[in-house]
């Protein structure tokens, strides 16, 4: 009894497994833990984020010691010792801290564009998994209805009530249905395998045959608006321009002068000799330029940012537009679809011989390119909203 048990949960826990990964969402989160691309994009992440914040601390110390042999020995040897220690102006450190702390938050921009790129591709896969696996439903009823079709031919013509030319017909059409059976099962497969690799080599078991029905709103400013908010390309454009602001900054407080100061030493031979050092470096030449560069730069990042918004928003306006278009078209062509289409009624025709058997076949001809038109739209509308919501 226990072992029945225990049998019955494990079954029900495989069936929930597999219904959670036909949900999207369910399925992006499988693929975030296990996709090896992203799992190395974290440690690259963990690198840069420890090598923006090396080097920007103070100069190393410099240590010098000297021993001097005299010369006549009479007058003894000499002994120097210094520690010295160089300070830029005060400011320029309190610049470095913050442009390290932004070139932080862009490598995690730059993660989570990664992390979009492929969530996209994984959405496009599943778009195209579905309209493979509806097609698999519904030529499967198709090599019923043509296996049925070629019995009740074949029949017929041992009746003496069909020809040689009907049951020819027949079996090519169950010949082509189940060759193209095979077909869409290549095309499952290799799709099948596309998630496996994106999730980190685990299979997955994705078998939805239905679109998401879920309307795109009509206001498009409000959304564009959101959208931007959350494109990390754009905040990475934002973080530039604040970049390239700072280093202004910091280039100007490093064109100031550089302090040094230090304790120093020197004994001979009966008398010795101790106190502090102080210097100042005047950066007449090393500097030259590097403020006007850094404008330069701050100027490039803004037209850049000026250029990735309008192209962004041209785009979406083109994918927003696309989708209404697409959506508003499958909503009549489903309409008409649904009132000119009566397979039942087609199917008694020709059992009572109303029809001959190529017009039957020439009608459910015009009904499955119909019903194929309708999932090639549905599956157009989805990859259109995979583009159009990827930041949402």
């Amino acid at each position: 009894m226990k072992q029945l048990i225990f049998t019955i949960i494990a079954v029900l826990s495989i069936g929930q497994f597999s219904l959670a990964l036909n949900n999207i969402d369910d399925l992006l989160t499988e693929i975030e833990n296990n996709n090896t691309t992203l799992s190395a994009l974290k440690k690259t992440v963990e690198a840069e984020k420890m090598g923006n914040k090396t080097g920007i601390q103070l100069q190393n110390p410099e240590v010098e010691f000297h021993y001097l042999w005299g010369n006549p020995s009479a007058i003894g040897n000499r002994k120097d010792f210094s520690v010295q220690q160089s300070f830029d102006f005060p400011t320029a450190y309190a610049y470095r801290n913050q442009i390290a702390d932004m070139k932080n938050e862009q490598v995690e921009l730059e993660y989570k564009k990664q992390k979009m790129d492929i969530f996209l591709q994984v959405r496009l896969i599943c778009a195209e998994l579905t309209y493979q696996n509806a097609l698999k439903a519904e030529y499967q009823k198709r090599q019923e209805n043509a296996s049925e079709i070629a019995k009740s031919v074949e029949t017929k013509l041992n009746a003496g009530e069909a020809n040689i030319l009907d049951q020819n017909k027949a079996k090519v059409t169950l010949l082509n249905t189940e060759a193209e059976l095979r077909h869409i099962e290549i095309q499952r497969q290799t799709l099948l395998q596309q998630l496996a690799t994106l999730n980190g080599g685990k299979a997955v078991d994705f078998e939805k045959t239905t679109f998401q029905a879920v309307p795109i709103a009509n206001d498009f400013e409000q959304w564009a608006a959101q959208a931007a908010a959350n494109n990390p390309v754009l905040k990475w454009l934002e973080q530039e321009i604040a970049i390239s602001d700072k280093n202004t900054q910091l280039q100007k407080a490093q064109s100031l002068p550089k302090l040094n100061a230090g304790y120093m030493s020197e004994k001979v031979v009966g008398e010795g000799f101790q106190g502090v050092s102080v210097g100042v470096s005047i950066p007449l030449f090393e500097n030259k330029n590097t403020v006007k560069y850094a404008q330069l730069k701050n100027e490039a990042a803004q037209h850049r940012e000026t250029d990735e918004k309008l192209r962004f928003y041209n785009e979406m306006k083109t994918l927003h537009a696309k989708a209404i278009a697409i959506q508003q078209n499958i909503t009549q062509f489903r309409e008409q679809l649904s009132l000119q289409s009566d397979l039942e009624l087609l199917q008694k025709a020709l059992n009572k011989g109303a029809i001959s058997l190529t017009e039957y076949l020439f009608e459910l001809s015009v009904y499955y390119g119909s019903l194929e038109k309708l999932l090639e739209m549905e599956k157009e509308l989805s990859e259109t909203k995979a583009r159009l919501l990827i930041y949402s």
